[in-house]
């Protein structure tokens, strides 16, 4: 059976061009694989491959040997670019580029390839554009094998005439797709397959084994690839093991790999924020306070991010709180209001566009999980502008998708905190002069 290995990033990336964050693991299940099994062929990607070792082997392996390769290069994934160009250096032919259509002007290098395009709406893509595009990719992938002879696509074999491909000295069949009784495959996990395992534990409150299972995955992939290292982080102080500080400290620790202090990825700032409220409930030192505030405003103000901004205007009200001098306390408050105001406008727009239902029945937890966190955020914000009709509303509306229980108990936890903080505020103490 014909083979087709997929290029692309792994888990939720930021498109730095949009400032959105995509789920490339929804690309690949409700897209991708299934468009390439129905034109005949076994698709695999580079965490579901078997292997002992480094992965370098089998996926260079792949990028010579596949009878096709798709390469999405959305979001800019230099992994992805790179391999794309050992592909296009390896074979004359059967490589096909994709990417999601946020991307408005390509590399030199790539700018006369052909290039199809999907709409992705961020870490949903609609059930409409998932049938469109498969269908897409089926016709293109059976069209491209169906040439005879092969016609070149790659620009190395385009504009180098009279270029021979490469052929190994030593040739050996490889079976990526599973064992065989001749050579049996090691029975380690996957990539995939402990992500799958963290995903779940995590999802159903068991931090400590999605701790231990995020740090497999990143021990295996032997680098820090953002998504494994932020879903580290919050497996870790959710764990609150040995201790809670001890927790928020190793947390604060993986993240740093991140450079947070200077990334523009709305969620490493996130995290780091919400680490460093926590530090600052633990300690009482404010200099946590402020960096919890300097985190969240950044990811809202360079990437409209609503979650960073209901997160931003919730850790202005606790130093507003703590003031000491009234003029500073007021700046916070007010400005809590204001940030409030635009999140619910971004939320709403959001929702707004978000699929009624997921392409793939597979994807209902995390349809209903990204629902919840949308209306959540429009529940607090709600609450923050003194709409208590709209926050019983949001709230009631939340509840239907509450997909975890720690999830939905950490929200309202939040909401009663921010109750005491409103109860408390500082304009009703202020006198106007007249």
């Amino acid at each position: 059976m014909k083979t087709c290995f997929v290029v692309m990033g792994f888990g939720k990336k930021t498109d730095f061009e949009t400032g959105r964050t995509l789920d490339l693991d929804k690309t690949y299940r409700n897209i991708l694989k299934p468009a390439a099994e129905a034109a005949g062929l076994t698709c695999i990607r580079a965490d579901e491959i078997q292997h002992s070792g480094v992965i370098d082997v089998p996926m260079y392996e792949q990028l010579l040997g596949a009878d096709v390769v798709i390469a999405d290069v959305s979001t800019a994934n230099a992994n992805a670019y790179y391999e794309l160009g050992v592909r296009h250096a390896l074979r004359p032919h059967t490589t096909l580029v994709i990417a999601e259509d946020g991307v408005k002007k390509f590399p030199f290098d790539i700018n006369h390839v052909t290039v199809r395009q999907y709409a992705h709406l961020g870490t949903g893509i609609d059930f409409d554009e998932v049938e469109r595009f498969r269908k897409v990719l089926t016709d293109a992938l059976k069209a491209i094998l169906a040439r005879q002879p092969l016609q070149e696509d790659s620009p190395v074999y385009t504009f180098l005439d009279g270029l021979t491909p490469p052929v190994r000295r030593e040739t050996r069949e490889v079976d990526f797709f599973g064992p065989t009784p001749a050579a049996p495959q090691p029975s380690r996990p996957t990539r995939s397959e402990l992500m799958e395992a963290a995903t779940t534990a995590l999802n159903a409150g068991d931090f400590a084994t999605a701790r231990r299972r995020f740090a497999e995955v990143r021990a295996l992939s032997g680098d820090d690839d953002p998504f494994v290292v932020q879903q580290l982080a919050l497996a870790t102080y959710k764990s609150e093991q040995p201790d809670r500080l001890a927790a928020l400290r190793e947390a604060h620790a993986v993240l740093t790999t991140l450079a947070p202090e200077t990334t523009n990825d709305p969620e490493t700032l996130g995290l780091w924020g919400s680490v460093h409220k926590r530090l600052w409930e633990e300690t009482g030192e404010a200099a946590f306070l402020d960096e919890a505030i300097r985190a969240h405003q950044t990811g809202f103000l360079l990437r409209n991010d609503p979650y960073n901004g209901i997160n931003l205007a919730f850790a202005l009200n606790l130093r507003a709180d703590r003031a000491t001098d009234q003029a500073e306390a007021i700046a916070d408050f007010v400005e809590a209001r204001r940030v409030r105001q635009t999140v619910k406008a971004l939320a709403e727009t959001q929702l707004a566009s978000y699929p009624a239902q997921p392409a793939n029945p597979a994807e209902a937890p995390r349809h209903r999980e990204e629902r919840y966190w949308l209306l959540a955020t429009l529940a607090e914000a709600a609450l923050g502008l003194g709409d208590a009709a709209e926050t019983a509303r949001w709230r009631a509306e939340a509840m239907q998708f509450a997909p975890n229980l720690w999830e939905h108990e950490s929200t309202g936890q939040q909401l009663d905190w921010l109750e005491a903080l409103l109860a408390n505020s500082p304009l009703t103490h202020l006198r106007i002069h007249g």
